[in-house]
């Protein structure tokens, strides 16, 4: 292979799949410490100068996905600007975007959250990238929806971004139920907690909601009819 034929593969998204899948298997199979940055390289297909000229330290090569995913969600953030949709709704979308990619590598997810669970050091900059991520989130609130209050943006990215870890967590443990259908549901909850009806009160704690249901149904369905109930606004 050319040093040009290198260069361009290295920037490339496909690489940096590449480089995550080598590095999880690596360090699953060998442990992280012992697993030296010219093992990644060769398993990689390029040389340890090549995988430097990406990545600064070892640490990156297991989070090398999150770069680009980041600077999609950025993009998405700023078109959903331009276009003056909803702005709380379009966290939602970006939050959405992010459990989709996941998802669609749901293998390389697994092992993911298998090795940092075993690493102090990956735990450290998993935390570090989860709040990146919810700093894009409120940096784009506070851009176009700058007379609401600061603490507003902030608890609502919070949120966003909780219930999509949860979600994550929960998808790469197994559980079948961690969806996308999951995660849109809670962030419709999400959303409605944020674009109340101008010059609605909040309900009332004596407030009464009667709620008429079929004998068949499960307490946590008739859980859901309530919350339903209870939404201040539909997202479509």
């Amino acid at each position: 292979m050319s040093a040009g034929a290198v260069a361009n593969e290295s920037d490339s998204a496909g690489f940096r799949m590449q480089v995550v899948a080598e590095s999880i298997r690596l360090f699953a199979e060998h442990g992280y410490e012992a697993t030296t940055v010219d093992a990644v390289a060769a398993a990689a297909g390029v040389s340890r100068r090549t995988l430097f000229r990406q990545f600064r330290s070892k640490e990156d090569f297991i989070f090398a996905d999150h770069e680009q995913l980041m600077a999609l969600v950025a993009e998405q953030l700023a078109a959903a600007e331009a276009a003056g949709d909803d702005p709380w709704w379009s966290v939602c979308l970006a939050a959405e975007e992010v459990f989709a990619h996941f998802a669609a590598h749901r293998d390389l997810a697994t092992g993911r959250y298998r090795v940092v669970s075993q690493v102090p050091a990956l735990r450290d900059r998993e935390l570090v990238t989860t709040y990146r991520y919810q700093r894009l989130f409120e940096d784009s609130l506070r851009r176009r929806l700058p007379d609401v209050p600061r603490v507003r943006q902030v608890a609502y990215a919070a949120a966003v971004t909780g219930a999509h870890n949860h979600l994550l967590r929960q998808m790469v443990r197994g559980d079948a139920a961690a969806t996308a259908d999951a995660l849109r549901a809670e962030l419709r909850r999400i959303h409605a907690s944020a674009v109340m009806p101008s010059g609605a009160s909040a309900p009332q704690t004596n407030a009464v909601t009667v709620v008429a249901h079929g004998a068949d149904l499960s307490p946590d369905e008739i859980a859901d009819i309530v919350r339903e109930r209870l939404t201040w606004h539909a997202v479509p």
